[in-house]
C-alpha cells in the first residue's frame, strides 16, 4: 500500500471521527440526567431511557414524526413529477431563454422565506387551509420545486439523445419516451432529487411554525422547538428529540447515499 494511499485512509478517518464525535455525544447525553448534559461525568448507572419515555408518553412526539412523515412525503411525491416534466422540456425542447427561464427558477429556489410567509399566511387563512397538511405542502412544492427542476435539466442532458430519438421515430409520443426511456434512465437522479426534496421539507422550520397551531399538525422541527419551557430547557428530551427525529433521515440517506452522490454529480447544468 502507498503512502499517499495511507495518508488519504488516515485523513479519511479522522474526518469521520470528527463528524461522527458530535453525533456520538448526543446519543450518549439523551440518555444521562440534564444536570450532566453539558458537564459530563455520567456513568453507566446514570443512563437510562427515561427522557425518551417522557418524549414519547407526556409530550406526544410520535404524532410530530408522524406529520413530518405525511407533509415531506406528500411534497416529494407532488414536486418529482412536476419538476421531471420541466425538466426533461427544458433539456429536450428547443426555445429561446431556456438558460434564462433556469436562473430564474434557481433564484426563486433562494428566494428567502420570511418574506413570504406574511402574503402566504394571508391566502392560506382565506382558503382554510391554515393548521392543515395541505396548507404546509403547497408552499414546500412551491419552494422545492425549481431546485428540482434544476437538478433533473441537468440530469437529462447527460443522457445520451441517440435513445430518444430511436424511440421517437418508432413512433412513441414525447410523453411515452419521456415515461418509457428518459425516466428510467434517469433513476439515480430522480431519486437523488426526490431525497433532497423530502429532506428539505423535513427539517423545514419557518412555515411549519407560521401556519400550524397545534400538536395535531406540527412537524418534528416545531415539536423541537416547543419542548423549551418558560424558565428553563429539558436538554434530555431536547436531545432525545434530536435522536429520534435523525434517524428516519440516516436509514433514508445511508440506503441511497449511493444514489445522492450520483445525481449531485451528474446535475451540474452546462450552459
Amino acid at each position: 500500500m502507498s503512502a499517499g494511499r495511507v495518508a488519504f485512509g488516515a485523513a479519511a478517518l479522522c474526518t469521520v471521527g470528527l463528524l461522527a464525535a458530535p453525533l456520538a455525544w448526543i446519543a450518549v447525553a439523551s440518555l444521562g440526567p440534564d444536570a450532566l448534559a453539558f458537564t459530563g461525568g455520567a456513568g453507566l448507572a446514570d443512563l437510562s431511557f427515561d427522557h425518551y419515555r417522557a418524549l414519547l408518553a407526556e409530550r406526544g412526539f410520535l404524532l410530530a414524526i408522524r406529520n413530518s412523515l405525511v407533509v415531506a412525503g406528500l411534497t416529494t411525491a407532488l414536486a418529482l413529477p412536476l419538476a421531471a416534466a420541466c425538466a426533461y422540456a427544458l433539456a429536450r425542447l428547443p426555445f429561446r431563454g431556456r438558460g434564462a427561464l433556469l436562473a430564474l427558477l434557481l433564484a426563486v429556489s433562494m428566494f428567502p422565506q420570511i418574506s413570504v410567509v406574511a402574503p402566504l399566511f394571508l391566502a392560506l387563512r382565506e382558503l382554510g387551509l391554515i393548521n392543515t397538511y395541505t396548507g404546509l405542502v403547497l408552499p414546500y412544492v412551491s419552494f422545492t420545486t425549481p431546485l428540482a427542476v434544476w437538478l433533473l435539466t441537468g440530469f437529462f442532458r447527460q443522457l445520451p439523445r441517440e435513445i430518444e430519438e430511436a424511440a421517437l421515430v418508432d413512433g412513441a409520443s414525447r410523453l411515452r419516451t419521456l415515461r418509457d426511456v428518459v425516466l428510467p434512465l434517469a433513476a439515480p437522479g430522480l431519486a437523488s432529487t426526490a431525497i433532497l426534496t423530502f429532506l428539505y421539507a423535513w427539517n423545514e422550520f419557518l412555515f411549519a411554525l407560521s401556519f400550524t397551531f397545534d400538536a395535531g399538525r406540527q412537524t418534528v422541527p416545531v415539536a423541537v422547538a416547543l419542548l423549551r419551557g418558560r424558565y428553563q430547557v429539558p436538554w434530555g428530551q431536547v436531545l432525545a428529540a434530536a435522536v429520534l427525529a435523525s434517524l428516519p433521515v440516516a436509514c433514508v440517506v445511508a440506503a441511497f447515499q449511493r444514489r445522492i452522490v450520483a445525481g449531485l454529480t451528474a446535475g451540474a447544468v452546462k450552459g
